[in-house]
């Protein structure tokens, strides 16, 4: 089975100004870089490639908050601003893209920052490692301070979703955990734990690729995912998905 991998963070009502947006957006944008060599450039969307590559995303406060002001929602203030970008791959198939929600006060539609990873390629299996997804939900979790994030495939999440409550954090091959949720328990082997600054923690279930047609994988999972349901760490969020 060929996997389709993501990875997103997740958090509530949040309002926040264009300018405190851009300044999260510019912190990501520094860090990138260090994530893998295709993250080190971005721009905005365009009607074609050729206009897209003509207006690049700098990390740069005084080009980023413009950016970001015009994409607040024009209907419903309360949603904040919508902002995305690509990362200019020559290849359609090597293109990594992101979607960001931010600044949205809404009980009932919630703020993220999801990446599309490639669909193959060189970059995909640079990406498609426990170092290079873990610095990524790492750096992502960092700059926006979310409540959950997840590093996990399209079916490892569909194979939850049936049995998953409803605006609670799924649990995948990389899971971040806002440190207001409460303290990690011990976890099994080869499951390790690592702290975000003073914001949260990584839990990464194994160091090769987590792939869901491997059932010791799956049942490392669940495992995982019920001692963390146990210790209080899942309660739901409004407002995700």
């Amino acid at each position: 089975m060929t996997e389709s991998y993501y990875a997103g963070v997740y958090w509530g009502a949040r309002k926040e100004s264009a300018e405190e947006c851009a300044r999260r957006f510019q912190v990501l944008l520094e860090r990138l870089p260090a994530v893998d060599s295709s993250l080190a450039h971005w721009f905005q969307q365009g009607k074609s490639r050729a206009e897209a590559l003509k207006r690049p995303l700098l990390p740069q406060l005084a080009e980023l908050e413009p950016f970001v002001r015009r994409s607040k929602d024009r209907v419903v203030d309360e949603l904040g601003f919508s902002i995305a970008g690509w990362n200019g791959a020559s290849d359609d198939d090597e293109t990594t893209s992101f979607l960001i929600a931010c600044g949205g006060r809404s009980e009932w539609v919630g703020n993220r920052c999801v990446y599309t990873l490639p669909s193959r390629g060189p970059s995909l299996e640079r990406l498609l490692s426990e170092p290079a997804l873990s610095a990524l939900l790492r750096h992502t979790a960092d700059a926006w301070e979310p409540d959950w994030g997840v590093a996990i495939s399209e079916q490892h999440r569909d194979l939850q979703k049936p049995h998953r409550p409803k605006g609670t954090p799924y649990v995948g091959w990389v899971t971040y955990l806002a440190r207001h949720r409460g303290t990690v328990p011990p976890l099994p082997s080869p499951v390790r734990v690592e702290a975000v600054g003073d914001k949260g923690t990584l839990i990464i279930l194994t160091p090769e690729r987590f792939t869901v047609s491997n059932p010791e994988h799956v049942a490392l999972a669940e495992q995982v995912r019920a001692l963390l349901d146990q210790a209080g760490l899942l309660k739901p969020l409004s407002g995700h998905p």
